[in-house]
């Protein structure tokens, strides 16, 4: 079938708006979804920069949501009509899977970063008949149709724009999820959110819903600290006028915070951050980072955990339709870090998503 998609043909490279060839032959456990609206996230981006090497040239993307068309055979969780979130691809067999963490899914590199399907198959060619690398996050939603498995669809209520709901399948539950999965935040607590992009914004909401009492905000982009604020932030940084640590320990706890979350992946930031963790505290990342992870090693001593956490530790069929509930209750209006944009714009939504200027940029496919 023919499928409009946003190609990278070169590491670095444009996006380029493309015809391709999509075999729609499914397997018994294969499904057809037409994407009505993708997500993009930074992961995307350092995967068209070849952070990790992806066949190339590749269909990116991995915050979709659309509408299903086909299943195969042995499809059971969905029918034609179904209105889908698609979540990170995971095999549902391994020990992880099993006890509930598909986001730590023991295969999961290769399902998600593979560059094919899970039989090692390639469903995508280009006008030149060239496989492409595709299967990204088990979706590759930078496309007008996707093909995904059973394993990573989420069946979604009708009654909420379907177009809105992509991002929770990867930004969205990330930064809750470590919230409220994760450290299990309780009322009282305390932490420090690195970064309010999409994630960090999310994890805002997350611990301003768990009870926390203190959240601390810090950025360097006082528009997204307003916002942080009225998301839920009870103090903000500007971290390039301030340490944060020295912020926190003189001004709000001489004694730390009880959780630190970082969505920069920078050393300097994850090392400042951890001075203002207090003893025994808990640090997280929840970023695919930039640089090889060197921190100042008298930050990290007494007792302080780091962790990194992927997707925010969640079980997208349970955790996703909870966020979708929240939303519909008025405690997570993540819809509020959200931006449209047309598929012929989607380089000037990259180029806003790098800038800043945009928090959350979401695609309008072509129908």
């Amino acid at each position: 079938m023919n499928v409009k998609a946003a190609v990278i043909n070169e590491t670095g490279g444009r996006f380029n708006i493309e015809d391709i060839q999509l075999d729609q032959q499914l397997g018994p456990n294969d499904i057809l979804v037409k994407v009505v609206a993708t997500g993009i996230c930074h992961t995307d981006l350092i995967m068209r920069d070849d952070y990790f090497p992806f066949p190339k040239p590749a269909v990116f993307g991995h915050e979709g949501s659309g509408i299903v068309e086909q299943v195969g055979s042995a499809v059971t969780k969905v029918e034609a009509g179904d209105h889908v979130v698609m979540a990170p691809a995971s095999c549902g067999k391994c020990e992880n899977c099993v006890e509930g963490h598909p986001a730590y899914c023991l295969n999961f590199m290769e399902l998600n970063f593979g560059g094919h399907k899970h039989d090692g198959s390639c469903p995508y060619h280009n006008h030149e008949g060239k496989e492409m690398g595709s299967g990204f996050f088990g979706q590759s939603s930078f496309a007008n149709y996707s093909l995904v498995k059973e394993n990573n669809v989420v069946k979604v209520d009708k009654d909420v724009p379907i177009e809105l709901l992509g991002p929770l399948g990867c930004g969205f539950q990330t930064g809750s999820g470590t919230v409220l999965n994760f450290l299990n935040a309780r009322p009282g607590d305390s932490i420090v959110v690195v970064g309010v992009g999409a994630v960090g914004l999310s994890a805002i909401m997350a611990a301003k819903l768990a009870g926390c009492t203190t959240i601390v905000a810090a950025d360097i982009h006082d528009s997204r600290l307003e916002l942080a604020k009225e998301l839920g932030a009870t103090h903000t940084i500007n971290s390039k006028d301030q340490k944060i640590s020295d912020y926190v320990l003189s001004e709000i706890a001489p004694k730390g915070l009880d959780y630190g979350l970082d969505t920069t992946g920078r050393n300097a930031v994850i090392s400042d951050a951890m001075g203002a963790v207090k003893i025994k505290g808990h640090m997280t990342i929840v970023l695919v980072a930039a640089e090889k992870l060197e921190l100042d090693a008298p930050v990290i001593q007494t007792g302080k955990s780091i962790s990194f956490v992927n997707e925010g530790d969640s079980n997208p069929d349970v955790y996703i339709p909870k966020l979708i509930e929240l939303y519909k209750a008025g405690l997570f209006p993540f819809d509020k870090l959200v931006k449209y944009y047309e598929f012929e714009e989607f380089n000037k939504a990259v180029e806003d998503a790098e800038k800043g200027t945009t928090i959350k940029a979401i695609i309008k496919m072509p129908s």
